[in-house]
């Protein structure tokens, strides 16, 4: 991921409608809804963003709710919550995490090694 020195937050209290793109990581502490492209998504415990969105990683420590494409990772913390349809490159759900949607993780399978064969079942000797 580019480390980007951009950071914007909706604070709490604050209710943004419409599309938000750019670089960097967007903290979202208030309410959010439309359409969210950027680098990396941090929603807080009290936040809460009902839309789709397209970024590279994306944190949920409040609720989520929506279609999102996660190229590189999602996260669901404890308490938070997240809904919808996800595609995502690897999902991390911490205990007390919760996860009510359609999930495909696309990380590809390198440098994991192949499951070793079954062993051939040995037929019982009687003696």
């Amino acid at each position: 991921m580019n480390k980007s020195k951009h950071l914007s937050v909706i604070d709490n209290g604050l209710t943004f409608t419409g599309d938000i793109s750019g670089k960097g990581q967007l903290v979202i502490k208030g309410a959010v809804s439309g359409t969210i492209k950027t680098d990396s998504v941090i929603i807080a415990e009290e936040g809460q963003a009902l839309c789709d969105a397209n970024v590279l990683s994306m944190t949920v420590g409040g609720t989520y709710e929506g279609t999102l494409n996660a190229e590189k990772e999602l996260i669901v913390l404890k308490g938070g919550c997240c809904s919808g349809t996800v595609t995502c490159g690897d999902l991390i759900v911490e205990a007390g995490g919760i996860v009510n949607a359609s999930v495909t993780c696309t990380k590809a399978d390198k440098g994991k090694k192949k499951p070793a064969p079954a062993p051939e079942k040995l037929e019982a000797v009687k003696g």
